[in-house]
């Protein structure tokens, strides 16, 4: 499988660059895998698919604003780094440009010294460890000093930094937002709940893993960066019911696939769990642990889209691509949704 066969034409205006006015007034294509129709929609319509006792699950993380520009100390040079996961105690993987000024030892400051990073490891692609020195507050340190790491492909300023948040968003850790989640408002929320449909959360705190591209010519050599996920007792338990009971498990977003998949490959059942995965989905996988998704547009050779081919398959999301950009949907992180059920 070749990754050149993920790619598609996209005329460049239809990348969206900044969010709606309202979030459930996006637009909204139905993909149904057993007949292959396609069926247009308001993502405020979403209640209409779904049905009683099915549970919707969400992915809680919060975006941190990880993008942080500093001064190498002793020449001065700017460096950019972007906070992908943390996994010690003031420790933290980051992907920082220009790496080649950055070795083992050096130190970089921000702002007016509140924040210091000293690199302890040198990985590949732009990967450094770094330890993060501080006083305080870390959160309140990056709200002060941290952007918000917007894809490369907007270009426009952000008004209002928590439309790049999900109205949901909770456990803070992500250099990402899990973007099909930014079509939710409180009040499509409590509709949906009131209907019967169960919502249910977990955590993936979005980091390379989900946004890097594929770059290697074959997609089995591609190597996933690991993301942290954690998935708690009491959502595992309503999941293996809905299971047990013949109800939908439908999620909203590919990093919640990613989670549910991951530990439900792991023990053959939900269960509460925590930790790493590099799990890797393109078509061949097979799919145990949901029945729906609701996603975004993505990215040509991206892994995001290869894991909705594997759902649905190539030919049918490469149709359905095709039907969007023929009706002028709105594409990537700000852009429109669909359901794939």
């Amino acid at each position: 499988m070749k990754t050149k066969d993920f790619i598609y034409d996209l005329p460049e205006e239809l990348i969206a660059q900044t969010p709606l006015n309202k979030r459930s007034e996006s637009k909204l294509l139905i993909v149904n895998r057993d007949n292959q129709g396609l069926n247009h929609d308001y993502f405020k319509n979403i209640i209409n698919y779904l049905a009683k006792d099915d549970i919707l699950v969400l992915n809680d993380t919060r975006v941190l604003p990880a993008r942080l520009h500093g001064i190498k100390e002793k020449t001065n040079a700017h460096i950019e780094i972007l906070l992908l996961n943390q996994y010690g105690n003031h420790l933290w993987e980051t992907l920082v440009k220009p790496a080649r000024r950055v070795k083992k030892g050096t130190i970089i400051s921000f702002g007016k010294g509140e924040l210091k990073l000293e690199c302890v490891e040198v990985l590949a692609e732009g990967i450094r460890h770094f330890k993060l020195i501080y006083q305080g507050n870390l959160e309140d340190i990056l709200d002060l000093l941290g952007e918000m790491p917007l894809p490369p492909y907007i270009h426009k300023q952000l008004q209002d930094k928590e439309r790049y948040q999900t109205v949901y968003s909770k456990v803070v850790g992500s250099a990402a937002a899990p973007t099909a989640g930014l079509h939710f408002t409180e009040e499509l929320l409590d509709k949906i709940k009131t209907k019967g449909i169960k919502i249910e959360y977990l955590t993936l705190h979005v980091g390379l893993g989900t946004f890097r591209p594929v770059n290697v010519k074959d997609v089995k050599n591609h190597k996933m960066h690991s993301e942290f996920y954690q998935l708690s007792k009491s959502t595992a338990n309503n999941l293996n019911k809905a299971k047990a009971n013949g109800k939908k498990i439908i999620a909203v977003g590919t990093t919640t696939v990613r989670t549910l998949e991951t530990v439900y490959k792991k023990y053959n059942v939900f269960k509460a769990d925590s930790g790493f995965t590099d799990i890797f989905i393109y078509p061949g996988f097979e799919y145990e642990a949901i029945d729906g998704l609701i996603t975004n547009f993505h990215l040509p050779k991206s892994t995001l889209l290869m894991l909705v081919s594997a759902f649905a398959s190539k030919a049918i999301i490469f149709n359905a691509y095709e039907e969007a950009i023929k009706n002028r949907y709105r594409f990537f992180s700000f852009g429109d949704a669909m359901f794939i059920k």
